[in-house]
């Protein structure tokens, strides 16, 4: 199985998921975001996958209740890629692309076990 996992290096979310992988001894990839920017076709293409941008972005960051208000409501996939590519930190933590193509965000150990059949 091909594994990629986006985040940031500096994520305590990232580390306990690439600690899971490692204990379970799934094979991955790890990219860091902020290093090297996601496409933007990539960005709308898991949008998509996961039902929305609001399912992709984390409202409840710091990232975000930090922006300015009239930044808190892109209209289009270009408004939305623009924020994220000015700032990576938006997107939820981590990403884990399968060798399928399916998306899943988030690290949680259940989620985890049925992603990966342990």
């Amino acid at each position: 199985m091909s594994v990629t996992v986006y985040g940031l290096k500096t994520c305590d979310t990232c580390r306990k998921a690439r600690k899971w992988l490692d204990r379970f001894e799934v094979e991955y990839s790890f990219v860091d975001y902020r290093e090297n920017p996601v496409p933007a076709a990539t960005l709308k293409d898991w949008a998509g996958q996961l039902g929305g941008w609001e399912k992709l972005v984390n409202k409840a960051s710091t990232t975000w209740r930090n922006l300015l208000p009239q930044r808190k409501n892109p209209g289009s996939d270009p408004e939305w890629t623009l924020l994220i590519k000015e700032y990576p930190a938006l997107v939820r933590r981590p990403v884990v692309v399968l060798d399928d193509g399916r998306v899943s965000v988030g690290f949680k150990d259940n989620l985890f076990k049925q992603l990966f059949g342990r």
